[in-house]
Order: C-alpha cells, then structure tokens, then sequence
C-alpha cells in the first residue's frame, strides 16, 4: 500500500512520523508501506500534478491512502485542489483511502475565516464522496457533516510517535530506600531510584509543546498558575518543558515562576527516545493546548508512557481518550485545573490508578498494533 503525503512540515513532521509507525507495524504482518511525497510546494502544482500521473501508473489496483490536513495541501488552509489529486488517482484505477486528520472545518469569526470553513467543508465532502474508503481519527458521531449512510467511514484512533521509554515512568514517592550517602525515593516501575533528599521529595510536571501565535501568553499563565498552586499545597515541584515552542516560551515561563522555588527545565525539539525518557522521570503531564482530544499527539505521548494527562475538557474530550487516566478541568477554569493537578500528585493511590489506566488505553486503543490490526480489516490486506 502507498501512502501520499502532501506538504511537510517543520521542523518535525507529525504524518511522516504516523507513516513510519505504522509502515514498521504492518511489516510485522508481512505488508509493505510506501511513502510518496506530492511536493506540490517545492514543484508548483502543475509539476507536482504530472508527476502523480507519472506515479500512478505503476499503483493500478493498490491501495493508495491520502493523508489530508487543510495545511498539507495547501499554504493558507485553503486546500481546494485536494479533490483533484483524489480524481487523479481514480483515474489511474489506484484503490483511494482518505485518513482525515483534519475532519472539523477551521472556526474563527472573521470573514475570511468563514470563508476558509465553508471550503475545507466543500472539500472534505467532495473527498469523502471520491474515496473508496474514509478514515477518521475521530468517532463518527463526532463528525457532524458525514451523511447518515456511512458504510466506507470508520474510525481508527491515531496512535503516539513517542512509543514507551524501556523502563516505566516512574509512580511518585511511594517508598524509601537509600543510595550511597542519600535517601531516595524508591519507585517500583523504574529500573534504579530518583535520588531525592528525604526533606525534598519533589513532583515532576512535564509540558510537550507551547503552542506559539499570541496563545503563548494564555498557555504560560495557566501552567505557571498550576505550578504555583502544587508548589504551595504539594511540596517541591520541577516543571519539564519540551518540544515546539518551548524554547520561545522560555523567557516567559521563566519570569512567571521566578522566585517561586518551582524548578524549570526547557528544551526544544527533541528525538523521540528521548521525549520517552524524559516523561519516564515525570509523574504527570499538563496539558493546556486547548481541549483535550483524541487527535492530540502530544496528549498521547503520555498515555504511551503511562502518564496520568491533566487537562482542559471540551466538546471534543471523547473515546478513547477519557479511557486513559485523566484528570480534567472546563475549559480555560484555571483553579479547577490547578486544583485537579493537585488532587492528582497528593495521592499516589490515585494517581497510581491512572497510570495504570493510561497504560490500559494504550494498549486497547493507541498502540500501533491494534491500529495496525484496524487498517488490515478496513482495506483487506
């Protein structure tokens, strides 16, 4: 099977990062995963276009899966010629799967904002109608603008591109033990010991992204909120900041949390061995970037991980994500959110019981071999 991918994106591409994934998945089963590039942003579409129909020849008779964002395929979010590459293919006689990852129109208030919903609708209608086969990472009752016969639509959840650290995040300060001339914290699920003085035991928060583009304010505010109120109710707390954008939210953070005694720890893009090291150190992860959702990959690298996930709900918190061991607060509820932080690191009975859930849902929903088996039954290799 192919998969065609329009634009990347930098500096990590999360789609490629699902190919890769799932392409070593299906190898376990014996079927081959190609990945294709339509470059229409280094080439220009007319190129790009005649080099698909050079391509397609060769794909008579094969499933070739089309991974659509609004922003793949196109600049601005305007991806009106999407349905074209659809025809192409059509034409070739490919077999055309859709995975929209995309599948909600873009909000906003403006009038080209409105603009820009009504044809991300128009197309997102027009490929689902074109495809043989639509994938959804969303459940489809979530998906408002599907028609009632829904035969060719299916949902398979989209899976973590942090797969889990070899030894087990760690549980929180549950035990003691001793380490040369220091107590430590004894933690059953890690290989070795956390080593804390007996008077400091200190919580760990992680934060996988900032989302930049005037939101950085708003996300700094609420996790430096959070992190004051555990550092008052809790105890010693270190706050592990990671991925895109942490490093412009930096400066803020910083001076947010200056004075507190609240730890801070800032990195950029990292490998992904290791983000899953660095989150089997934490206890929790902070999630501030909107709602929390089931197409959230960050929010998914702790469920990979076996991390308890702190965060905001809204409409679209649903299945599968709330089977995994979550403490939420309403949306933009900044004290319900600090509170619920709290509640969490002040019990490890509790929170142990969401670790374990976070490791359930991975295994029965997000791991790449369940999503694996889902793709198998849907297309019949």
């Amino acid at each position: 099977m192919i998969a065609l991918l329009g634009k990347r994106d930098q500096p990590t591409d999360a789609l490629r990062d699902y190919c890769a994934h799932l392409a070593a998945a299906l190898a376990r089963r014996n079927v081959s995963l190609h990945v294709a590039d339509f470059e229409w942003d280094r080439q220009a579409w007319p190129r790009a276009f005649a080099r698909l129909l050079r391509q397609s020849h060769d794909w008579r008779g094969e499933w070739v899966v089309v991974h659509y964002t609004a922003l793949a395929w196109s600049s601005r979010g305007f991806p009106w010629r999407f349905p074209r590459v659809l025809r192409t293919l059509r034409r070739a006689g490919a077999r055309v799967a859709v995975v929209f990852h995309d599948s909600i129109p873009a909000t906003g208030t403006r009038g080209r904002d409105r603009v820009r919903a009504a044809i991300q609708l128009s197309v997102m209608r027009s490929a689902y109608s074109l495809a043989e086969r639509a994938i959804f990472p969303l459940p489809l009752d979530q998906i408002s603008w599907l028609p009632k016969a829904t035969s060719k639509a299916t949902f398979i959840p989209i899976g973590s591109n942090i797969l889990p650290a070899n030894s087990r995040p760690g549980a929180g300060p549950i035990g003691t033990t001793t380490s040369g001339d220091h107590p430590c914290v004894l933690d059953p699920f890690v290989t070795g010991f956390r080593a804390y003085p007996r008077d400091e035991i200190r919580s760990r928060v992680a934060v996988f992204g900032v989302t930049g583009s005037g939101r950085t304010s708003r996300e700094v505010q609420d996790i430096a909120a959070a992190l004051l109120e555990v550092r008052r109710r809790v105890g010693p707390v270190s706050l592990l900041v990671m991925g895109r954008g942490a490093e412009a939210a930096r400066s803020a953070l910083q001076t947010a949390l200056a004075g507190s005694g609240v730890e801070v720890e800032i990195f950029g893009v990292l490998p992904a061995i290791d983000v899953a090291q660095k989150l089997a150190e934490c206890d929790a992860m902070l999630f501030v970037r909107g709602e929390l959702s089931p197409q959230r990959g960050s929010a998914l690298a702790a469920v990979a991980c076996g991390l308890p996930l702190v965060g905001y709900r809204g409409p679209g918190t649903v299945f599968p994500i709330t089977e995994a061991g979550v403490e939420l607060a309403p949306i933009n509820d900044r004290s319900a959110l600090a509170e619920a932080l709290c509640r969490m690191l002040q019990h490890d009975a509790h929170r142990l019981s969401l670790r374990e859930n976070s490791r359930l849902a991975y295994t029965q929903h997000f791991s790449w071999d369940v999503i694996t088996k889902r793709y198998i039954e849907v297309l019949g290799l």
